[in-house]
């Protein structure tokens, strides 16, 4: 089990990495704020940056446990599949620039696949989700930083995408709304996450309650 659990995090850091790479490098710089535009891109770096962690437990590089970051992360990972799924299906224009989707491998990874290895970490291997003072602190904190750094930052530095209210956000139906509306919607979003991170917390209860925990190395 500790080699299987070594090998998987192996994957899952090299895949974040490979993505955070190619993010930097082939990602869209035709706006101020580039790539960090997005919440996906966000989500990716998190992501990138717990596996670092699961890595150095794993490696016995790091007395923390990381347990209120590897948590966010994940919550914030899920929110973006579920939005970006959500919000495609509706109008593929509001989150995409043209209504096509990327590279199938790309989207695959982004909005399913990564999410989801990193969750598995979360709830089965490194078992978090233990305390949840510090989760929901980051949480609030991303989501927070993430509306101001759009509303404040990217938006008027931004001309497009336009909208009939605003331009510059970086998701072309926040543009249609009016201010309060945007607040409306970020708060719910934030009640999403909360609303999960309460439904990861259920789960890894279960598990660790039901599932004897894997061996450490």
């Amino acid at each position: 089990m500790t080699r299987f659990v070594h090998i998987y995090r192996w994957v899952v850091f090299l895949l974040a990495g490979g993505y955070v790479l190619r993010t930097l490098i082939f990602g869209n710089y035709d706006g101020f704020g580039g790539p960090l535009r997005y919440l996906t891109v966000w989500a990716l770096f998190a992501s990138f940056f717990a596996a670092s962690r699961m890595m150095a437990i794993q490696e016995g590089r790091s007395e923390r446990r990381w347990d209120g970051f590897v948590c966010m992360a994940a919550v914030i990972n899920t929110m973006v599949v579920f939005l970006f799924w959500r919000l495609y299906f509706a109008d593929p224009t509001s989150v995409t620039d043209n209504g096509q989707l990327m590279a199938w491998h790309l989207e695959l990874y982004l909005h399913l696949f990564g999410p989801l290895l990193q969750l598995i970490d979360t709830l089965f291997i490194h078992r978090s989700y233990r305390r949840l003072g510090a989760p929901l602190a980051w949480l609030v904190g991303v989501i927070g930083g993430y509306v101001l750094w759009t509303e404040l930052v990217i938006s008027p530095t931004n001309a497009t995408p336009m909208g009939a209210v605003t331009s510059g956000l970086p998701y072309r139906f926040l543009n249609n709304l009016e201010l309060p509306q945007r607040m409306i919607f970020y708060g719910s979003n934030l009640a999403i996450a909360i609303v999960l991170l309460l439904l990861f917390a259920a789960i890894a209860w279960t598990v660790r309650r039901f599932l004897p925990a894997p061996k450490a190395p």
